[in-house]
């Protein structure tokens, strides 16, 4: 079933792209062709670019939650639909959604500041030089990993675990699971430990252990703090986002593509 109710009014559309020509090009030639209204007055966001786009839509739109319906003018394109002029209105209205609930981050800086970011995809703990970083991880305040050596971790929500996390060797996860990953980055000690599946209500926390020796940066989808003490990770359903994808392309439909691909 579509995202839209038939029978209602035609959609009103807001069409944003990204700096790249080809996305500017797409952007001017649907505008003549659907009409130009406002995001504030539209009804479904269309974003042309590629999936950093998308991130930078869904940032910057937050306060209105605005479906946003995608289409790939960029280079990856794995939260974006396939490009095409034709049939717009049609395709949105039967369009599946997909709700997103993003991460929200506080950072704690070595000067003793905090710092909030808020993450769609994921946060993650990341090596400031040579050195490896050195983590105590917890979970809803009772110490899981005592000391990860590592280049960092992430945590990441169902729909980013097809991004860094999956680069990583993380799980993908459905978008309808209940479910956060955590994921360490080039673990070297413990070597064996791969990472775990979380609650989604899980508070996580992360200490870095010698953070003069081993400086550490947090960072919450493009949001950076450098020189962390300690970093708290936890879901906010408070806050849902809606992506529109294609009848049958919908977001868990290229997970699951993607876990069977060659």
């Amino acid at each position: 079933m579509g995202f839209f109710l038939p029978n209602t009014p035609p959609l009103t559309l807001a069409f944003t792209a990204s700096d790249r020509p080809e996305a500017e090009e797409a952007r001017d030639r649907l505008i003549a062709r659907y009409g130009r209204h406002e995001e504030a007055g539209a009804d479904v966001i269309v974003a042309l670019g590629g999936d950093g786009f998308m991130l930078e839509t869904l940032h910057r739109t937050l306060p209105e939650a605005k479906p946003i319906y995608g289409m790939n003018r960029g280079s990856v394109g794995f939260l974006m639909n396939d490009y095409a002029e034709e049939n717009l209105l049609q395709r949105i209205a039967a369009a599946e959604r997909a709700t997103i609930h993003p991460l929200c981050m506080v950072a704690i800086d070595r000067q003793g500041a905090q710092h909030k970011g808020v993450a769609i995809n994921e946060v993650s703990l990341l090596r400031q030089t040579r050195q490896t970083a050195k983590l105590r991880v917890s979970i809803d305040g009772k110490v899981r990993v005592e000391e990860l050596m590592c280049d960092g971790a992430l945590v990441c929500t169902p729909a980013g675990s097809t991004a860094y996390n999956l680069s990583a060797h993380g799980p993908i996860i459905p978008l309808t699971t209940k479910a956060l990953a955590l994921t360490p980055i080039s673990a070297f000690r413990p070597r064996r430990w791969r990472g775990a599946l979380l609650p989604h209500t899980a508070k996580v926390t992360f200490q870095v252990l010698e953070p003069e020796k081993r400086p550490v940066s947090a960072v919450a989808d493009n949001f950076e703090v450098r020189d962390v003490v300690e970093v708290q990770v936890v879901e906010n359903r408070d806050i849902s986002l809606v992506m529109l994808f294609d009848a049958g392309r919908s977001l868990e439909e290229r997970g699951l593509t993607e876990q069977f691909s060659a």
